[in-house]
């Protein structure tokens, strides 16, 4: 009896203090980790995102770019970081392609983090430099057919979201096309751009406006709908692909182990920061969706992407030793 109520109080005690730490939290500035180049589709609107939860939180939130190897510098960084809240990590659909694309990992993709929200989810494009002789999906399949294994494509690294997006379209449609992996997406669009490589297929957000000043051309949208800023391009599903649908999305993670009511407190601050009307308003000229669910609806939705792109990857054949 003596030793079940000394338990008790000992749990009560244990609870109050991570209670009051939780409560304490943040009392020094927090940090995001996005393990992309600066520049890339989901970095301008994290820091927008952040200014809007420093705001929320009373405390400053600080973007660091660690790019590389697929997203997997970075994340693995934040998966050995203390898990206390304050280095957090801007995961997308590469998380989720990592999990199954490489083969030796130090760190789990997917388990080693703790889900905060999932912030938003935008259209990919299928988009190629002027110079190539096509307008269509239509004139694209048939020009990477007339010449195998002679087009390129770019992505902003292996086993990243455009690496998949576009191994995936080429699976579909029998294509055969060599993939130019870059360290992140600014120089993979510059690239294309310049016309040293033809194709990408980048976050529709990330090169609307070099669509719109001629300097890619657009061809077709990855979503199941019709983007609302450019409602002249035809989706990959309109197309010839009934099936394909593929998006670019954003959510924030913490290592595993971060106590909940720290958890609680930053997931207050991204809904909070995703109502704020500059923010809304930046995202919808960016063309993201915003979402902005609870942490246990981005648990289900990180699974599920994975074993979305674990499909892709066993069918086309892709992996990263």
């Amino acid at each position: 009896m003596l030793r079940t109520y000394v338990t008790a109080i000992l749990a009560g005690v244990l609870a109050s203090t991570a209670l009051a730490a939780g409560d304490d939290f943040p009392a020094r500035p927090v940090k995001i980790v996005v393990p992309f180049s600066a520049g890339g589709a989901v970095d301008g609107p994290i820091r927008v995102i952040a200014d809007a939860m420093a705001r929320r939180l009373g405390q400053s939130v600080y973007i660091e770019n660690k790019p590389g190897a697929g997203a997997t510098i970075g994340s693995e960084g934040v998966a050995r970081a203390t898990p206390d809240g304050y280095t957090l990590l801007l995961a997308s659909q590469t998380n989720a392609i990592s999990a199954t694309m490489y083969a030796k990992l130090t760190y789990d993709p997917i388990e080693d983090f703790a889900p905060i929200s999932l912030i938003g989810r935008e259209q990919g494009v299928l988009a190629v430099n002027p110079s190539l002789p096509v307008k269509t999906v239509g004139e694209f399949v048939a020009y990477v057919k007339a010449h195998p294994g002679q087009v390129d494509f770019a992505s902003s690294g292996n086993g990243s979201g455009q690496h998949l997006f576009a191994a995936m379209l080429a699976s579909m449609a029998g294509l055969k096309m060599n993939h130019v992996p870059y360290r992140g997406s600014a120089p993979a669009v510059s690239d294309v751009v310049g016309g040293r490589v033809p194709v990408i297929m980048p976050g529709l957000a990330s090169v609307t406006g070099l669509i719109r000043a001629g300097k890619l051309r657009a061809l077709a949208v990855t979503g199941t709908s019709r983007s609302p800023e450019m409602p002249e391009l035809p989706t990959l599903a309109e197309s010839g692909f009934p099936n394909y649908a593929a998006y670019v999305w954003m959510g924030l993670l913490a290592p595993k182990g971060t106590p909940p009511a720290t958890i609680e407190t930053l997931h207050r601050a991204v809904v909070a920061a995703l109502a704020e009307p500059q923010v809304k308003d930046y995202m919808a000229k960016a063309s993201i969706e915003i979402v902005g669910g609870t942490p246990g609806e981005f648990d289900r939705y990180f699974h599920e992407e994975k074993a979305r792109w674990a499909a892709v990857i066993h069918e086309t054949g892709a992996h990263i030793d």
